[in-house]
């Protein structure tokens, strides 16, 4: 067996009194798609955050290839190149177009000419449906166009893993599909993402594992098929029950 694109072993985090996560084990593979569910509060979104270094991690290891996220020695931000976040807020900034924002990090951060930015910035708004939308400013889309263009800005860096954070739960119910369909399709184009999503559907289709969250613990992981069809653990059937209203 290959080496995991991303491995976590016995991740902690705690805010205060309060442990969010507890020795949480979780191998994402290169070219994958697993999906994190559970209710609110169980952690899902405080593990995106750990695995981005945007929360400090009090215990336990992250890495990403051949790299340890979590030491101490490390350049976070050398570190958060690597990897792509979308939020469940769009975080556009309102004063840029899109083509700035997406071209931002490239330029800034990774010192690619404006052009060159520009011009794979197009690609990906292409890519994504959103050609006529360049130069419109955030206030012009749609919720649906705007999760688009920040999917498109966290393509932008060209990450080796996308953490997706409930992105669609602010979107209305019209829009939701149109923003799985772009993440089915980077599941076609083979790219690693690791999402939490209150999208049964969706994980049934499109996961290639499932990894169920409660309290801060993963209670039960496996296929798609398994977890959401045929849970073995107590937890993940009742909160299956209650989601799907079985």
């Amino acid at each position: 067996m290959s080496e995991p694109l991303l491995r976590i072993r016995g991740l902690r985090k705690q805010y205060g009194e309060r442990l969010v996560l507890r020795s949480i084990d979780l191998d994402v593979a290169e070219h994958q798609v697993v999906c994190l569910i559970g209710g609110s509060g169980s952690g899902k979104s405080t593990l995106l955050r750990c695995v981005d270094l945007l929360d400090t991690v009090d215990d336990g290891t992250i890495h990403l290839g051949g790299t340890e996220l979590t030491d101490p020695r490390l350049d976070d931000h050398a570190a958060r190149r690597r990897i792509g976040i979308v939020f469940q807020a769009y975080n556009l900034f309102p004063h840029l177009s899109v083509v700035d924002n997406i071209t931002l990090a490239p330029r800034k951060v990774h010192k690619v000419p404006r052009k060159q930015a520009e011009e794979y910035a197009k690609e990906l708004l292409a890519r994504l449906g959103l050609s006529d939308k360049a130069k419109d400013y955030p206030d012009r889309l749609s919720g649906g166009q705007q999760q688009r263009a920040a999917i498109a800005r966290a393509l932008a860096t060209e990450p080796e893993v996308l953490l997706f954070d409930e992105i669609t739960s602010a979107l209305d119910p019209e829009l939701v599909g149109e923003v799985l369909d772009v993440v089915a399709d980077l599941k076609q184009r083979g790219l690693t993402i690791l999402m939490a999503t209150h999208e049964m559907g969706f994980a049934r289709h499109a996961a290639d594992r499932v990894c169920f969250l409660e309290d801060g613990v993963i209670r039960e992981q496996g296929t798609a098929e398994q977890v959401l069809t045929d849970p073995q653990h107590e937890s993940t059937r009742r909160f299956l029950a209650r989601v799907l209203d079985r």
